[in-house]
């Protein structure tokens, strides 16, 4: 059955201006707590005042002018058809789905766009072990060596940040499995938001969770298919019916859609837009997934999503696997486990499968991205590279980047233009609009024409070697040529990458330095090292990080970046390493957007294994760098003249 949940949306004090304005107001974009008054206030229906028939537009929003009373809404609880059997149980699996609408639907011929959610978290999640991650790792020169053990720490429902960013409340979802929760009640979210201002709300619950058919399959295409049949029956291209299986048909809809959702229920609207599914007019993904292969992998290296070390395909698709039925997805779930290739880390046809960057091209829906500069879960390449191969292809696009991490919706107020803009098809400007918003360090809302930021430009600096374990120098001059300078790093999967970046000296990596900046310096976009390397095993992990150095020395990681030397020419193969000879390593960091402060200083420390999200081998092995033939490369606004200046 399908368990209910309430949204909680974040609540952070923010103020608002325009880039080179002191000019501030919480009313651009405040966060959820104020939002959700203001959709709920000002409500001539709720008042008792006759209730309209038509929408209201006002400042290029729609105004909550119907009834914000649950009691005046209507519900359906319904199952879609799908043109998909990936449970092999003879039947096209049905997607189970709640409708709430307006009366006015029935009683007065208003047609409604609808904003659409779908998860597989609305039914909560099961505790289900991680792989173990301590351990040796694979080598080229040494076919089949891997590991594959399900030992690892079992993930508890209820301290999963996942489930919370989607709005699951799992008190809720314990007492609706035990049946004494409100039925039917897959969710609420976004009801008091949009229902009052004229449009329909609807949930679904993705394959294989809930009270719908098939099997979960993180990301594969039976969910993509799935979750578009939604919008397919919202636009009489496919069947639904209700409990007493009598069809139901969505006359009362506009048959636009919008999809929005946090994390998982982002993701899903990214996979359905691949589609080009006609009428997905409009997509807000949060936090959302773009690559499954670069939310469990990087570059060839097993990488964890930040806090779920040990997960892959396989732990999620048991986690998300909530159905009655426990046993008719096993055999897909062992198959995943074998297909995601764990032990070499490649991309390969089942990360193809998950990968929607490969269908970006179809995408039409105007799309708003939402995405935490500090999200180490869904990482900030996700939405980087989403946004900017939907910019090249010249579809709608917003961005929205705070402070935070996982999780963190626009305001509803930017979401009102957006839906009001792409569902109502009420012509407000909005795509006139600065193209990006982005919550700057001190909380403040700064407006942008586009993202990153078309002033930064790619600027290269070089390495020169510390003393004695002590950090080096980062610099725009060039340091000595010739003979190659090198240092050592001794790996060490136990130490955490902030003790090593906070060390004075340690052998367990390597820091460069810029000079104590005189003047703040901003970076936007993705920075990138590229190191000259040789290794003294056949395997190793290579990790960078860029670091934030305060006037006491404090180290804050700012981004950071992984690779297997053994995949240095294709995500795609693995290729042996010969110890001691020099590879060319490059590493691209997670895409940023931050201003060092007049008084820091810019610092990238390099080290092995990352024990927050690497596997973890044992201590020991030796990684040689070549520091002449190295580089960082930085894309700050205004180039080098900008370091420059703020070197002075």
């Amino acid at each position: 059955m399908s368990l209910p949940h309430r949204m909680t949306d974040p609540v952070a004090s923010t103020a608002f201006r325009t880039r080179g304005s002191a000019r501030r107001g919480a009313a651009a974009l405040g966060l959820a707590a104020a939002m959700t008054l203001a959709a709920v206030t000002a409500n001539p229906a709720a008042a008792g005042a006759a209730a309209p028939v038509e929408p209201v537009f006002q400042n290029g929003m729609a105004q909550p002018v119907f009834s914000s009373n649950r009691n005046d809404w209507i519900r359906e609880e319904i199952w879609i058809e799908t043109p998909i059997d990936s449970d092999g149980d003879g039947r096209g699996d049905r997607v189970h789905a709640e409708v709430t609408r307006l009366k006015e639907t029935e009683t007065a011929g208003l047609k409604s766009p609808v904003v659409y959610e779908a998860s597989p978290y609305y039914a909560g999640g099961n505790d289900v072990a991680n792989h173990d991650v301590d351990h040796e790792l694979h080598e080229a020169l040494r076919p089949g060596k891997g590991w594959l053990n399900r030992g690892g720490p079992v993930r508890d429902p209820a301290a999963d940040e996942r489930l919370a960013a989607a709005g699951v409340d799992e008190a809720a979802a314990a007492d609706a499995a035990a049946g004494t929760g409100p039925q039917p009640a897959i969710s609420t979210s976004h009801e008091a938001n949009w229902l009052p201002r004229g449009f329909a709300v609807v949930h679904a619950e993705s394959l294989g969770s809930g009270k719908s058919d098939g099997c979960p399959t993180t990301g594969g295409r039976n969910e993509t298919i799935g979750a578009k049949s939604v919008v397919d029956w919202l636009n009489g291209r496919a069947k639904a019916y209700n409990a007493a299986g009598t069809e139901v048909h969505a006359t009362w809809t506009t048959g636009k859609v919008g999809m929005i959702g946090t994390s998982y229920n982002g993701t899903l609207p990214n996979a359905v837009a691949s589609t080009g599914v006609e009428g997905l007019e409009a997509i807000v993904p949060i936090s959302a997934i773009s690559s499954w292969y670069d939310y469990y992998r990087a570059n060839g290296a097993v990488v964890a999503p930040g806090g779920y070390q040990g997960e892959d395909a396989d732990v999620l698709a048991e986690y998300v696997y909530t159905r009655a039925d426990k046993q008719i997805c096993r055999n897909v779930i062992e198959d995943l486990a074998k297909a995601q290739d764990r032990v070499t880390g490649d991309y390969n046809a089942f990360w193809d499968e998950r990968d929607y960057m490969n269908d970006v091209g179809n995408v039409h829906a105007a799309t708003l991205v939402a995405h935490g500069l500090n999200d180490w879960n869904v990482k900030t390449k996700h939405a980087a590279q989403w946004y900017e191969a939907l910019k090249a292809r010249g579809v709608p696009h917003k961005i929205y980047l705070h402070q935070g991490g996982h999780g963190g919706s626009p305001s509803v107020d930017v979401l009102n233009r957006w839906f009001t803009r792409y569902l109502w098809g009420y012509e407000n400007g909005v795509e006139n609009d600065p193209r990006a918003l982005v919550q700057r360090e001190d909380r403040t809302l700064v407006e942008y024409p586009e993202w990153p930021e078309p002033a930064a430009a790619d600027t290269e600096l070089n390495l020169a070697p510390g003393v004695g374990g002590a950090a080096g120098e980062l610099t725009l001059d060039r340091t000595r040529q010739g003979k190659p300078v090198t240092e050592t790093i001794v790996d060490d999967a136990t130490k955490r990458a902030q003790t090593l970046a906070d060390a004075a000296t340690s052998p367990n990596r390597l820091a460069y330095k810029t000079e104590t900046l005189t003047g703040a310096v901003r970076f936007s976009g993705t920075p990138r090292v590229s190191l000259r390397m040789s290794f003294g095993r056949p395997a190793a992990n290579v990790t960078a990080l860029l670091v934030d150095y305060d006037q006491n020395g404090k180290a804050k990681i700012i981004t950071r970046g992984w690779t297997d030397p053994q995949n240095r020419k294709s995500i795609s193969r693995t290729e042996p390493v010969k110890p001691g000879t020099p590879y060319r390593i490059d590493v691209d960091l997670q895409p940023h957007d931050y201003v060092f402060a007049a008084g820091h200083r810019i610092g990238v420390v390099l080290l092995s294994s990352d024990y927050e999200y690497t596997i973890r081998p044992a201590p020991g092995t030796q990684l040689y760098l070549d520091t002449t033939k190295s580089t960082v490369t930085l894309p700050l606004v205004g180039g080098a003249a900008a370091l420059t200046a703020a070197n002075g």
